[in-house]
């Protein structure tokens, strides 16, 4: 396999964020760039658009994107293999725990906090994870990442829920 055919069947993994497009998601790829002065990388964002018809990635959903064989169109040039972790239900892949937190750079698994509330009790203001709900619970009340949105291009007075900022 020579490198053009092994870079286009390259996947990637990426964030999914708010798009105006129909049937495809704005997914932002982070890379490291290297800096020829100062020899250290730093993140760089790349945005591809994904072709994903059944919608079935919403926005902070972290997907695998593939390069299609032809583009779409001009912007479309990806498509949604796979929603690899929704929006805060996060796993590890190394042990397999779900993930709770990200503390001071350590992360806080959901069975250790489990341990813990067992031996000092458990404490009002925490979060449950066994009976919160599925998400997509609160769409047309606080969700609205199912509906079409635009671009936000002047500030009214008017609300404008479903619009996107440029």
């Amino acid at each position: 396999m020579n490198l053009s055919t092994a870079a286009k069947s390259l996947l990637l993994l990426g964030r999914c964020v708010p798009s105006v497009k129909k049937n495809a998601s704005k997914i932002i790829v982070k890379k490291l760039e290297l800096d020829e002065n100062l020899l250290m990388y730093f993140n760089k964002d790349e945005v591809y658009y994904a072709h994903d018809p059944e919608q079935q990635c919403k926005s902070g959903d972290v997907v695998l994107i593939k390069e299609l064989p032809e583009k779409l169109t001009i912007h479309i040039t990806h498509e949604v293999l796979k929603v690899i972790y929704p929006l805060g239900d996060i796993t590890d892949p190394i042990t397999n725990k779900k993930v709770a937190a990200l503390r001071c750079g350590t992360v806080c698994y959901r069975d250790d906090i489990e341990e813990v509330d067992q031996i000092y009790g458990q404490t009002k203001e925490r979060f449950n994870y066994k009976n919160a709900p599925a998400r997509g619970w609160q769409e047309d009340k606080k969700d609205f990442s199912h509906k079409d949105s635009y671009i936000k291009y002047q500030e009214t007075e008017e609300e404008q829920p479903y619009s996107v900022p440029r």
